[in-house]
């Protein structure tokens, strides 16, 4: 996939985060990034994380937990509030089968200074959670989904998406909806009232566990970031 400029992808999210309408219109895509090359990868820039190794595969952005750390988190140049993030996350058989059991694939949205919202999917539990982390380490969970089938094992694709736009009119008016899908299947459907808690407007994806991770391999590719479309 070929990526937008980083200064037009911005610029672009910009003017149309200006127009953006409720939260089921239309979406047009404005970043796309098949992690295909050094100019591609490049554009993707560390976030959180203490010990992260990353590198390229020729095909994905390659990412490893190094010790004591718990998550490994990187940002694309997209910022904005009301955006959608997709990409193609795996967990890979190089990690240690201890680490397995509690890791997870995430996408963040809203992020910075610690906080954002995020869908976590554990590839070894089937399960799918959409939280709100803040800036003081604290999460509150606002779905829980177990036994998700779409959910893909070690060494399998799976498909992430996540979505949250404010609330433009009516009684939730200033809240949050936010969307979460794995693999086609939509596994969380929430308002949030407390929006306003949250005040990064970075988008990115994460890789970690609840405990120290070390060992933790995933790769990442084919990552499409998207707004409401003002027509």
């Amino acid at each position: 996939m070929k990526a937008l400029r980083i200064g037009t992808a911005a610029a672009l999210a910009a003017a149309l985060l200006a127009l953006a309408p409720a939260a089921g219109a239309a979406l047009v895509g404005i970043y796309r990034n098949g992690m295909a090359g050094k100019g591609q990868l490049g554009q993707i820039v560390k976030l959180s994380g203490a010990r992260c190794g990353r590198g390229g595969t020729g095909s994905a952005l390659a990412i490893t937990i190094g010790k004591e750390t718990k998550e490994c988190s990187y940002r694309t140049p997209v910022v904005g509030r009301d955006l959608e993030i997709a990409a193609t996350e795996r967990l890979l058989g190089k990690t240690p089968k201890p680490v397995q059991q509690g890791a997870y694939l995430a996408l963040d949205l809203r992020a910075g200074s610690g906080s954002r919202y995020q869908l976590a999917v554990y590839p070894k539990q089937r399960k799918a959670q959409v939280r709100k982390v803040l800036d003081g380490g604290e999460v509150e969970y606002l779905h829980i989904e177990k036994n998700v089938a779409a959910i893909e094992g070690v060494e399998r694709d799976n498909d992430l998406r996540l979505r949250a736009f404010n609330v433009t009119e009516g009684e939730e008016k200033g809240s949050c909806h936010i969307l979460a899908y794995v693999g086609g299947e939509l596994v969380a459907d929430v308002t949030d009232p407390g929006a306003g808690d949250l005040i990064g407007r970075a988008s990115g994806f994460s890789v970690g566990s609840a405990k120290a991770a070390q060992g933790a391999q995933a790769t990442v590719d084919d990552v499409v970031v998207r707004v409401p479309s003002p027509f």
